[in-house]
């Protein structure tokens, strides 16, 4: 029970964080959009749009991370290899941005990072074990097979 938590709260934070990023990226381009400078002869145009399609995806991705870890709390099933591994690059970004927060921003957006990032690695590793079972022998604790029934060939 206490796994699905930690996974709906996961998404959540991620799809919140997703939309503060893809604001902030937002307001970051209309700052520069409205600027008289050039940064090493770039357009501020082309600036602009750089910021807004960066947030874009940098919030697309956000929003992905927080499906699969609602997905994963809705069936309660661990998460695929794909979703994994996507997973897994999401923790390690927060590990890093939250190293790279602490010089930059603040005490604070470290701990937030290091919070998220704490919540990803406990929603994978929370549904590790029925992965470990799904390897070992293909059966519960109480025998019943793990996923559907296999099939034989005539």
């Amino acid at each position: 029970m206490a796994r699905r938590t930690v996974a709906v709260v996961a998404a959540v934070v991620l799809m919140v964080e997703a939309v503060g990023i893809a604001l902030l990226n937002w307001i970051l381009g209309l700052v520069v959009e409205h600027q008289d400078m050039s940064l090493a002869d770039l357009d501020p145009g082309a600036m602009t749009i750089a910021t807004w399609v960066a947030g874009g995806l940098i919030c697309l991705y956000l929003l992905g991370c927080g499906v699969v870890l609602l997905r994963m709390a809705i069936t309660d099933l661990p998460p695929g290899r794909f979703a994994r591994i996507l997973l897994i690059t999401c923790a390690v970004t927060h590990g890093l941005l939250g190293a790279f927060a602490v010089g930059l921003v603040g005490w604070p957006a470290f701990t937030f990072m290091m919070v998220v990032l704490g919540l990803i690695v406990l929603s994978l590793f929370s549904y590790d074990g029925e992965r470990a079972e799904a390897v070992d022998g293909g059966r519960k604790q109480d025998g019943s097979p793990v996923g559907p029934a296999p099939t034989t060939s005539a």
